[in-house]
């Protein structure tokens, strides 16, 4: 056990060491501040950020992604405010019932991206998400860099694996949603998920939550992705994160309150 959460946590502090360096040299700034590329900028996801309360920039922009039903924010969400709760898990790390509890206390549904050795370590848990209402969606069955995987049945490997292992543990078909680790693809990953019939789920939203041992005070996370929610929000936060269990009832609260409205993935449509 472990030597896996020694695995994701290298994962993860690789997909922040990305996620900074796609944010501060995969997007083009000129005059009028950060522009969106056109293409995938392969690689790393990244994202940035002009103004409190107003959505980011991506490395590639909503109709660019729409091309391979990918997505990192709801370009359709009106006036409604919709936004998205997804959390990523690579292990258990003992907070992530109280987040149920937290889910089910405020009825807002949330997506919850796994690895196979979450699912085969916690099955009750993962049949508690599903039994409550909320998805399971597909973070790869290693947890790899799926942007070096060039051999579409090596990708398709990852994916069905994964999937294989739900079905067994819950008796559903898993919905076709995906995540890349790290945040790490590339157009070929982009097209080879859609032709499995996968929508391809980046984020608008994310804060430094995966550094187990250096977690951020309740005040850093709530004045971080307070200052950052925006309309159609993707929101990625780590179930193994001990202060977004502490926070998470406040933050949601808050968002309510400020007239956000928590929508379930399925209704992300490309229009």
């Amino acid at each position: 056990m472990r030597r896996k959460m020694l695995i994701y946590s290298l994962g993860v502090a690789v997909f922040g060491i990305c996620m900074w360096a796609a944010i501060m040299g995969l997007v083009n700034t000129g005059p009028a501040g950060p522009k969106a590329v056109d293409t995938a900028a392969d690689g790393n996801w990244g994202l940035s950020f002009s103004q409190e309360g107003i959505a980011p920039i991506g490395n590639a922009t909503p109709e660019y992604l729409k091309e391979f039903d990918a997505y990192y924010i709801d370009t359709h969400c009106g006036k409604e405010n919709s936004i998205y709760l997804t959390f990523d898990a690579g292990y258990e790390n003992g907070y992530t019932e109280k987040i149920l509890d937290v889910l089910k206390k405020e009825k807002v549904p949330a997506v919850f991206f796994l690895v196979g050795n979450y699912i085969e370590e916690n099955p009750e848990i993962v049949r508690r998400m599903v039994e409550e209402g909320h998805t399971v969606g597909n973070h790869t069955m290693t947890h790899p860099d799926m942007s070096a995987i060039s051999d579409k049945d090596a990708f398709k490997k990852e994916l069905e694996e994964l999937s294989c292992i739900y079905e067994e543990t819950t008796g559903h078909k898993m919905k076709k949603l995906y995540r890349p680790p790290q945040g790490k693809y590339s157009e070929n990953n982009l097209k080879q998920a859609k032709a499995l019939g996968y929508k391809t789920i980046f984020w608008s939203l994310a804060y430094v939550d995966w550094y187990v041992d250096k977690q951020p005070s309740r005040e850093e996370a709530l004045n971080k992705l307070n200052g950052r929610i925006h309309p159609g929000a993707i929101v990625l936060l780590h179930s193994t994160s001990k202060t977004n269990a502490e926070i998470l009832e406040e933050l949601i609260k808050g968002w309510k309150a400020n007239g956000y409205v928590f929508k379930d993935i399925e209704n992300l449509k490309n229009e």
